[in-house]
């Protein structure tokens, strides 16, 4: 597969969300009261469209309720996030991303995560390498501190206890960014660990896993240390640690 045909569906979606951002638009909330905006709805459309011609099933945080007896049996298929960060979105903020995924035998071999609105892509195929708007991944980056990619908003006990036992002789400099944009950070080298104690599901990291792992970094399961998985029964994501 040709993972620029992928790029140009991504890039396109980008400037169907991009003309949502930059107007006013509305608010409406899911089930489950997580926002949902016109920007979630078009680009999940458009790139479902465009993602018929392979002929690979598709999971997305929109479109779901697959029950596992018919997913277990897919040898490949497609994650997406059509707004990974649809508060960020909601807020203004840049720091969005749409993110796709291939996945064959629950692991991800293609990923893409874009950010429109900060002009910025980062997109990985297994053994092609990793890349930040076309710049080889990792970067030959500045290491006097120990960077750390920590969410605010999920900065509990248990996430301050991991980073407070990292054993470093270098100071710790706390990062902030949103969506996975903090996996695609320790990707590139702009950040050494992104611990994440909190839930995510499945279409939020495939994506930025896939850039992770052809960077050489890893993305594993915080009580297992296994590498996290995908296409499981449940799409919830574990505990996990991006190194």
């Amino acid at each position: 597969m040709n993972i620029e045909e992928i790029i140009f569906i991504v890039k396109e979606a980008g400037k169907k969300a991009l003309e949502i951002f930059n107007q006013d638009f509305n608010i409406y909330y899911k089930k489950d009261k997580s926002p949902l905006t016109a920007a979630d709805l078009l680009v999940n459309e458009y790139i479902c469209k465009n993602l018929d011609k392979y002929n690979i099933p598709i999971i997305s945080e929109e479109n779901k309720n697959i029950p596992y007896n018919i997913r277990k049996n897919w040898e490949y298929c497609w994650l997406i996030d059509p707004i990974d960060g649809t508060k960020e979105f909601i807020n203004k903020n840049k720091e969005w991303t749409i993110n796709i995924a291939l996945v064959y035998k629950n692991k991800p071999i293609l990923g893409i995560v874009y950010a429109p609105a900060l002009d910025l892509i980062f997109y990985a195929k297994q053994n092609q390498g990793a890349y930040k708007n076309d710049i080889k991944l990792p970067m030959i980056t500045n290491n006097d501190t120990y960077k750390i990619v920590a969410s605010k908003s999920h900065l509990n006990d248990e996430t301050l206890n991991f980073i407070n036992n990292i054993n470093t002789n270098l100071n710790k400099e706390f990062i902030s960014i949103g969506s996975s944009l903090k996996l695609c950070f320790v990707a590139s080298g702009e950040a050494d660990c992104y611990p994440r104690l909190a839930h995510t599901m499945e279409w939020d990291t495939a994506a930025a896993q896939a850039i992770v792992e052809e960077a050489g970094k890893k993305v594993y399961d915080y009580n297992t240390l296994k590498t996290l998985e995908y296409n499981k029964e449940k799409l919830l994501n574990p505990y996990f640690i991006v190194e």
